[in-house]
């Protein structure tokens, strides 16, 4: 009972951000202008997350995860109750739910592991490739073209995850493989998110992936617990908050917005954790890792001018 002030704190400051900011300019805003500005604000939450968890320290992968994720519920469990709506969502959505849900938290177990193993911005970077697999899944599963662009940028974008990996197929390797395996796992999740659509609010959403979570891996954690210090508590409870933060941001901006066109600036995230590298941790990248990072976004970016060159011509001729 006595953090359900914070709790409700909590509530009241993040529909603040999420909500009041995307009103900035009343109808001037489009709903592009607010997915992008949600994405913004999603890349500083994710960040600040992946800083805090790596600031944890020695502390078992499973376990940081499921206090990421336990606070999650705790804040999304406040929004549903606030608004009245359902905890688990309808009983048509539950696949969709349980699937993403489930992509959701391995993508998110070996995200933790490449940001505990790995320098923080090429751990980010990395997943970052989530949005590229998103083309391709979406391709496969929602039976949405891809455009010759797109599959450029796909081929440029794994060419500069060539750099930052460096393959060099020993023990080392793993936890960039864990990396890109958590960039699959994540577009899987967030093609679901694609489908799932307007079915859900985006709380409940959230909620459903944080209690499914914290209640997956809570045998794992018990099993393997490790004793934290007062620090290491306060870190990985602050990095569950900026993961809501980061979390709700990303649902509700992919609502304003198609992935294609606004996923460009979620790569803010980048240019975060490589300050947040050298500042904090002092780890610098080094130059072809730097060079996959201009790679990866080079190509984002040109599927970015790509896709509003489209946008304005499918406009004009309408």
């Amino acid at each position: 009972m006595n953090g359900f002030p914070y709790t409700l704190f909590y509530i009241r400051m993040v529909k603040v951000i999420l909500h009041n900011l995307i009103l900035i300019g009343g109808t001037i805003m489009s709903d592009r202008n607010k997915g992008i500005l949600l994405l913004l604000i999603s890349a500083f939450g994710f960040s600040m997350m992946a800083a805090l968890v790596k600031l944890s320290g020695d502390v078992p992968t499973v376990q940081k995860t499921l206090f990421r994720n336990l606070v999650s519920a705790v804040i999304a469990f406040g929004f549903v109750m606030y608004n009245k709506e359902r905890l688990f969502g309808k009983k048509e959505n539950q696949k969709l739910l349980l699937s993403r849900s489930a992509l959701g938290t391995i993508g998110m177990v070996l995200f933790f592991y490449a940001i505990d193993n790995l320098v923080l911005s090429d751990a980010d970077m990395l997943n970052k490739l989530s949005p590229f697999l998103l083309i391709i899944f979406s391709a496969i599963f929602l039976k949405e073209r891809a455009r010759l662009y797109q599959i450029v940028s796909i081929i440029i974008a794994f060419i500069g995850t060539l750099f930052i990996i460096k393959p060099a197929f020993s023990v080392e390797f793993i936890p960039y493989l864990a990396g890109v395996f958590s960039a699959v796992f994540a577009a899987g999740a967030y093609t679901l998110l694609r489908v799932l659509g307007d079915k859900e609010k985006f709380y409940t959403i959230v909620f459903y992936f944080s209690f499914f979570t914290t209640v997956s891996l809570l045998p794992f954690t018990i099993a393997f617990y490790e004793p934290m210090s007062l620090k290491q508590w306060i870190y990985l409870l602050s990095a569950g908050g900026f993961a809501t933060l980061g979390q709700f941001g990303l649902t509700i901006a992919y609502k304003f917005a198609p992935a294609r066109e606004i996923s460009i600036f979620f790569y803010s995230t980048v240019v975060y954790s490589a300050l947040i590298s050298i500042f904090l941790f002092g780890q610098v990248p080094d130059w072809l890792s730097i060079l996959g990072y201009v790679t990866i976004f080079g190509a984002s970016f040109y599927m970015f001018l790509k896709n509003n060159q489209n946008a304005k011509a499918q406009h004009s001729k309408a």
